[in-house]
């Protein structure tokens, strides 16, 4: 049986094609580009499962009410539903959430959900989604081997907003631990990271460590666009 992975980190997914495939038995194809998953390609496939870890592009109805399709939220559902879910869960205070597997449904995030997972927000984005990806990796494998049956969400629905490049600016924060979090949710790679006006000046903020009474991070500074 093929199944599919799309993602837009395809090198990040590339060796746990390997290791799912050896662990499943199954053949895996990875994928990068929603051109890549036509309808017209995918009735010449015919997969199995479509997974979705880390994709950014909208699901067509044509492909999600034709093929399973799961996708993988880091939030424990239905709270946090919609965009942003790793800052919008550091902002409201989180130090740990859950990864859901769920089926794709024309609503956002209200599928039923296969299995639920433990996840820390400790550290870095960077540092949250490659623990993520690891747990994706094991998700994928445990419903394919164990079939779970996706059950119903229940309880208070909670949806949260996309986040906009220019809430990255730190100008309004007020304490060190604000910075340390506004600064370390943001860093990873294709993120607009932390970051502050001065003058005709853009500085950007990375690689936070916070101490009692201060706090380091890695800056690179760019003259900002003016009006």
């Amino acid at each position: 049986m093929l199944h599919i992975i799309a993602s837009r980190r395809p090198d990040t997914f590339r060796a746990a094609v390997e290791r799912l495939e050896a662990r499943t038995g199954c053949r895996f194809l990875l994928v990068e580009e929603p051109t890549s998953l036509s309808i017209e390609r995918l009735n010449e496939l015919n997969p199995g499962f479509i997974f979705f870890p880390h994709w950014s592009h909208r699901i067509p109805e044509t492909i999600f009410s034709r093929y399973t399709c799961v996708i993988f939220h880091m939030t424990d559902l239905p709270y946090g539903r919609g965009g942003s879910p790793l800052q919008n869960l550091i902002l409201r205070g989180h130090r740990d959430t859950q990864m859901s597997a769920l089926r794709c449904v024309a609503e956002m995030d209200a599928g039923p959900v296969y299995i639920k997972r433990p996840l820390s927000l400790e550290g870095s984005a960077e540092q949250i989604y490659s623990r993520a990806y690891a747990l994706i990796e094991d998700m994928i494998a445990t419903i394919l081997i164990e079939k779970p049956e996706p059950m119903p969400q229940s309880g208070e629905v909670t949806v949260f907003k996309r986040r906009r490049p220019e809430e990255s600016s730190m100008s309004a924060l007020q304490s060190l631990s604000q910075v340390y979090d506004h600064v370390r949710m943001l860093d990873a790679e294709g993120y607009p990271h932390a970051f502050l006006d001065v003058g005709p000046f853009r500085i950007y903020f990375r690689e936070a460590h916070a101490g009692t009474e201060e706090l380091r991070a890695s800056v690179r500074m760019v003259m900002r666009e003016q009006p």
